[in-house]
C-alpha cells in the first residue's frame, strides 16, 4: 500500500543536484553547464504517456528526467525537459490520445530553446521516453537541419490499437507511425539511437523489433539492458542499467560535441 509510484522512484544512477533551471516557458525547464560559456548544445528531454491532465507532480519534476538532465548537464551539455499535454480526449470516434497537441507542445519547445540566446540553435538532439516515442514520426519525417540526433528509450513506436479489445482502445491520429517513418527515411535520417529493454512488454518489444527492421537502411545505433523492464532506468537499481543509460548520455553529448 506503500509503494512508491513507478513515477516517482529514484533514478538508478547517482548524479550531482541540479541548480534552479532557467524557465524557457512555463511548460519548459532549461538546464545549463556552467563549466564553459554559452551558447550549448541541448538535449530537451520529452516524457511519455498519455497521463491525466491534472497529474501532480508534472514530469519536468519527475526524478529520471532530472537525473538525465543532471547527467548531461555534468557532462557539459545543455538539458531542458517539457511537459507536454499528451493526454486522452473524448475524440470523435471515442477516447484519443491527443499526440496533435504533444507534438505541437514539443514544437513550440524546441523554437523556444533554439531562439534562447545560451542554446546552439543548430546543435539539438530530441529523447523520447515510452508512449513519446510515437512523436519521433514527425522527427523522422521532417529531418530539420537543427536536429542532431533522435534518442528513444524504450519507446512505444506503434499504436496498440488494433491489438486491444473495441472497449479498450485509444484512437491516435495515423501520422504518429514511427515505424512507416523510419522506413522511408532512409540514409539521410538523423542518428538514432535506441535504447532497448530485454524484459520489454511484449506487445512493445514487437513494435521495436518492426522498426529495427524497417530501419535497414537508417543510421540506427542499440543501446541494449539486457536485463533491463520497461523504465529500467527506475525500476532496475543493476549495473547494467547504470552503464546502458551512462552509454546513452554519453552517446548524447558526442553528437552535439563531435556533429556525429
Amino acid at each position: 500500500m506503500n509503494e512508491i509510484p513507478r513515477f516517482l522512484r529514484p533514478f538508478v544512477a547517482e548524479h550531482p543536484d541540479l541548480p534552479s533551471p532557467v524557465a524557457v516557458a512555463p511548460n519548459l525547464d532549461l538546464y545549463l553547464p556552467d563549466a564553459v560559456s554559452g551558447p550549448h548544445p541541448v538535449v530537451l528531454l520529452v516524457h511519455g504517456g498519455p497521463i491525466p491532465d491534472d497529474f501532480a507532480p508534472t514530469p519536468r519534476a519527475w526524478p529520471v528526467y532530472i537525473g538525465y538532465a543532471a547527467l548531461l548537464r555534468a557532462a557539459g551539455v545543455a538539458a531542458a525537459v517539457v511537459d507536454h499535454r499528451y493526454h486522452v480526449v473524448d475524440g470523435p470516434d471515442g477516447p484519443t490520445v491527443d499526440a496533435v497537441t504533444a507534438a505541437a507542445d514539443v514544437a513550440a519547445a524546441v523554437e523556444a530553446l533554439r531562439a534562447h540566446p545560451d542554446v546552439a540553435g543548430d546543435r539539438v538532439v530530441l529523447w523520447a521516453f515510452s508512449g513519446a516515442g510515437l512523436l519521433c514520426a514527425d522527427w523522422l519525417r521532417d529531418r530539420p537541419a537543427w536536429l542532431r540526433a533522435i534518442f528513444l528509450s524504450y519507446p512505444l513506436l506503434a499504436s496498440p490499437a488494433p491489438h486491444l479489445p473495441a472497449e479498450d482502445r485509444l484512437h491516435l491520429d495515423p501520422r504518429f507511425a514511427p515505424i512507416d517513418a523510419v522506413a522511408g527515411a532512409g540514409a539521410d535520417a538523423p542518428p538514432i539511437v535506441l535504447t532497448r529493454a530485454g524484459r520489454e512488454r511484449p506487445l512493445l518489444a514487437g513494435f521495436v523489433a518492426a522498426f529495427v527492421a524497417a530501419a535497414a537502411a537508417a543510421p540506427l545505433e542499440i543501446i541494449d539492458v539486457p536485463d533491463g523492464q520497461h523504465s529500467f532506468d527506475v525500476l532496475d537499481d543493476t549495473g547494467e542499467s547504470r552503464a546502458a543509460l551512462h552509454a546513452a548520455v554519453a552517446r548524447a553529448v558526442a553528437v552535439l560535441e563531435d556533429g556525429h
